[in-house]
């Protein structure tokens, strides 16, 4: 394990410091809205601009990546990302937190782009699954140990927003030292967002729902918090919970999906979570303090890991060559649904109050659900001898880098056509 992971060593040291303030700056916002009184539709608002953002960082990235290179791209987007959460605490106005939020989005959707690019030309094909399991692991991590950070101050305050941005600055400081290679500009095929839908209708509606659901979950959580609790406290306990839940259920659902059938993990976890959805929706604001972590930790559980899931079942149905543009493609399925999510989830909040965030989420997984019994009956399970392992899926169809490799090919071709 340590030879495996030396040669990206500072670059997931990077990460762990990056994805702390991200963490942090992802919980606090939405809970000093709240404090601030902005509308609920105003937060999720702000929401859908992050993740407008992260998709527009994701199709132009590349283009940057290409004319200055990986570590230029890196400094100059943490840069930016760091100076989002001063000025976030400066001017207090829900539609300069929006603008913000989107350049937040496009920043860490690079940042991403190069990190991940990195770690895969760091990494072979016998190691990469392990590399990009640490990966998530760290991510998710680091990510729960940001959002309990909001318990170091007052939300009211100005110190977490300061604390947020000094943790993106010094994440900057391992990569810009790495002695590691710079990697090389990779090639891919043009994006075909018909053949992705062709080959697999389920992993596509998957990721398209996971972004509905989760991009409204990671907006709107810390005011569901709000409206149900005055202990501004619990917002990064809930999160947390949530985070931690999809952490260690990642690796047992995968492997069930392995085992049983990734169609049927799906409909279980999509079952599962409009169970628990339902539940919190039915009990009002009724839940104590134990009982919202463990709603938390429960939704976060079956909710998180639809994504990757739904990913290895698309993959499973690809052929190699398609993998690139089937990953870049369910990325962009991911990224409308999170835009989308946010804004809908809030209209539900501001009609029945806090517990219409879980609400809408019962509604998106029941709408998966069906999709994906409808998917059943229309084409046979895949013998579960032919499935792609899924941690090789995970590795394979890892995020926002591919979507850079698909970007950069259609500059090359670009390039090449004005010769």
């Amino acid at each position: 394990m340590k030879h495996i992971l030396a040669p990206v060593a500072a670059l997931l040291i990077s990460v762990s410091i990056l994805l702390a303030g991200q963490g942090l700056q992802g919980t606090l916002l939405p809970v000093r809205a709240s404090l601030e009184e902005f509308a609920t539709l105003a937060i999720g608002i702000m929401g859908a601009a992050y993740f407008l953002g992260f998709t527009l960082g994701c199709l132009r990235g590349g283009e940057l990546v290409q004319r200055v290179g990986h570590v230029r791209v890196f400094l100059a987007m943490t840069a930016l990302a760091s100076s989002a959460p001063l000025l976030h605490g400066l001017v207090l106005n829900p539609v300069a937190w929006s603008l913000l939020r989107a350049l937040s989005g496009f920043c860490f959707a690079v940042l991403y782009i190069v990190i991940e690019s990195w770690l895969n030309e760091c990494s072979t094909n016998e190691n990469r699954g392990t590399v990009f399991s640490v990966y998530v692991m760290i991510t998710l991590t680091v990510l729960a140990a940001g959002q309990m950070m909001t318990l170091l101050y007052d939300p009211a305050g100005l110190e977490l927003f300061l604390i947020a941005s000094v943790l993106v600055s010094l994440g900057a400081i391992p990569v810009a030292l790495s002695r590691s290679q710079s990697p090389k500009q990779p090639t891919a095929v043009e994006l075909d967002m018909r053949r992705v839908l062709r080959i697999s209708p389920a992993g596509s509606i998957g990721c398209l729902a996971v972004g509905l659901a989760n991009g409204a979950f990671w907006s709107l959580a810390p005011v569901f918090t709000a409206g149900i609790s005055t202990n501004t406290s619990l917002a990064a306990w809930f999160m947390s919970s949530a985070v931690l839940g999809g952490a260690l259920s990642q690796w047992p659902l995968g492997f069930a999906s392995d085992k049983f059938g990734r169609r049927k993990v799906i409909l279980g976890a999509a079952l599962l979570g409009v169970g628990i959805a339902t539940s919190v929706l039915l009990s009002g604001n009724a839940l104590e303090f134990w009982a919202v972590n463990l709603v938390g930790a429960a939704w976060g559980a079956v909710a998180f890991p639809l994504y990757a899931i739904s990913v290895a079942h698309a993959n499973d149905y690809a052929e190699p060559e398609d993998y690139v543009m089937v990953s870049s493609g369910l990325l962009l399925m991911y990224g409308m649904g999170a835009i989308a999510g946010p804004f809908i989830a809030s209209l539900f909040m501001s009609y029945i109050g806090a517990v219409g965030l879980f609400g809408f989420s019962a509604i998106v997984h029941g709408a998966l659900a069906l999709f994906v019994v409808h998917r059943m009956m229309q084409r046979a399970s895949m013998p579960d001898e032919q499935h792609m392992a899924y941690g090789d899926a995970l590795a394979t169809a890892h995020t926002a880098s591919f979507v850079y490799e698909e970007e950069f090919q259609h500059n090359v071709e670009a390039d090449s056509s004005h010769d």
